[in-house]
């Protein structure tokens, strides 16, 4: 295996609560109160839609905002990884990931270990730091091993859903990756949102089943799969191994994606317009 790249889950598709519209010369994110499933190709119109998109929708409605999964794994912390992340608002880069103790930082000598104080209170992230959640879920029979995913840096999302997956994991003795679930989005007014509405995502029990009814299920559809032959610990270890492999889980090929759906606006800059040093270890310096 690849030292110093990160392994992750197969992507075949993204879920996402909006989408990216051009509005006077610039790209901006733009919320909704539904998902969208889509590929992983862009037009000059936006992401393209999933066929699973359309098929959902035919059993949802207009609006779709519950969808059937599975998670790929039984621990809740390979299925949801969520930490304070920093970014280059230019190219989407990653160059600090912390969990509150320690971060990995890119700095002029390379990569360090060093402590993590949490957005408040680090210098580093100027603001700009912010928890990012990256969630693998398996939707329908096609691909078993194929996941969609889905990326937040809404604290709500990524603390219920952190809750809820480390409950059903205990709820179903460990047989999480065999659940019934589904994504469901819920809305919420705040003083911040000035009462207005804001949504996030939650994992719930799959519509017509009760908890007692859903961990009969899973226990039996890990029987099967025991049955088979298939070795969910296994597949646990072997997504634990590739997480570990790399500093930061985001390629590079995401970068775009990135800058365009946290940090709007940005990504319009030229680099010979932006203000302040453009080269990487001068942008370092800038921030210690």
């Amino acid at each position: 295996m690849l030292k110093g790249l990160a392994i992750t889950p197969p992507v075949i598709g993204r879920i996402s609560i909006g989408r990216v519209v051009e509005s006077k010369g610039r790209r901006l994110p733009e919320k909704d109160d539904q998902f969208t499933l889509t590929t992983q190709v862009q037009n000059r119109e936006g992401w393209v839609l999933h066929p699973l998109d359309e098929a959902l929708r035919k059993t949802a409605g207009a609006k779709l905002r519950a969808i059937p999964v599975h998670v790929p794994f039984n621990d809740p912390d390979l299925n949801l990884r969520a930490q304070f992340t920093a970014f280059d608002r230019q190219t989407g880069r990653p160059l600090c990931v912390g969990d509150g103790e320690t971060c990995r930082r890119v700095t002029e000598n390379g990569m360090q270990d060093l402590p993590c104080p949490t957005p408040e209170a680090c210098a580093f992230g100027g603001g700009y730091c912010k928890p990012y959640g990256r969630l693998n879920v398996v939707i329908g029979d096609e691909d078993e091993i194929g996941t969609f995913v889905f990326r937040t840096t809404s604290f709500n999302s990524i603390r219920t859903l952190t809750a809820r997956l480390q409950y059903y994991q205990a709820a179903s003795g460990n047989v999480l990756a065999s659940m019934p679930l589904e994504l469901k989005l819920r809305g919420k007014s705040t003083t911040q949102s000035h009462r207005a509405p804001i949504y996030y995502v939650d994992l719930v029990i799959r519509a017509g089943l009760s908890l007692e009814a859903a961990v009969a299920q899973a226990r039996e559809l890990d029987g099967r799969r025991n049955a088979a032959g298939f070795d969910q610990q296994a597949l646990d270890e072997a997504a634990r191994r590739g997480f570990a492999g790399g500093a930061f889980e985001d390629s590079s090929e995401e970068a775009l994606a990135v800058v365009e759906e946290f940090y709007p606006g940005e990504a319009q800059q030229a680099p010979s317009d932006a203000e302040g040093p453009t080269d990487l270890k001068e942008k370092l310096r800038e921030r210690m």
